[in-house]
């Protein structure tokens, strides 16, 4: 029994993505950064509202290639809840994995705070794309638990300028007229895009002039951050 055990577990691992080992050389979101080589310090908050929902707050983030993130992470909520960094995929992956059994991230991308608690994750985002932070312990990520996180060439030359010129917000999309799309290859016209974070279109309203990225996500036109 005992044999049978331990075969399925290290099967499970051996399925898995490796976090530790993958942040030697560094993962696909980048690599464990230094808190006195930090270029900037952004302030996180993890949270439950009244209704059930849970969020951090911001709910996206866009950071230029290279550069180098201290976050500071704080607790505000009632219940434990950790901050993960990673591709939308792998984080998928982990979250299905920890609905079959208890686990608990111990890596330089994440930490894992009970109520009250703060702690850090110093990263640098050394490659460029669309990655998301989110808390994967069960249910959480559900609840509203992620955001996109957009990482720009050229020190944020991928923002591009537009007007917003209609707001679905019961579809999720946004009508923007908008300057040439170089990181797209496309010229600038009048497009529907679906927003990364619902959150952003509390930040949108008819005849805004807006800065923005726009990346492919699943084949889908997306808004991944907005300034």
């Amino acid at each position: 029994m005992n044999k049978i055990l331990s075969a399925a577990f290290i099967g499970a691992l051996s399925a898995a993505p490796a976090l530790a080992g993958g942040t030697h050389g560094g993962m696909e979101v980048g690599k464990p950064g230094k808190a006195a080589h930090a270029d900037r310090e952004v302030a996180v908050t993890m949270k439950e509202t009244d209704d059930g929902e849970m969020l951090f707050e911001p709910s996206s983030f866009s950071f230029a290639k290279d550069e180098t993130v201290k976050f500071v992470i704080t607790n505000a909520g009632e219940l434990e809840h950790e901050f993960v960094l990673d591709t939308a995929e792998r984080n998928v992956h982990h979250k299905a994995m920890m609905a079959k059994m208890e686990m608990e991230h111990d890596d330089p991308n994440s930490v894992r705070l009970d109520p009250g608690a703060s702690g850090e994750v110093v990263w640098t985002f050394s490659n460029a794309g669309t990655f998301e932070f989110a808390c994967l312990i069960p249910g959480h990520y559900e609840s509203g638990m992620h955001g996109p996180i957009a990482v720009l060439d050229g020190n944020g030359g991928s923002f591009t300028k537009g007007t917003v010129k209609k707001v679905d917000a019961a579809s999720g999309k946004v009508t923007i007229i908008h300057e040439e799309l170089v990181n797209l290859e496309m010229p600038a016209m009048t497009m529907v895009f679906r927003v990364a974070d619902d959150a952003m279109l509390d930040q949108l309203k008819a005849g805004d002039p807006i800065e923005f990225v726009a990346e492919r996500i699943k084949g889908k036109l997306t808004l991944t951050a907005l300034k």
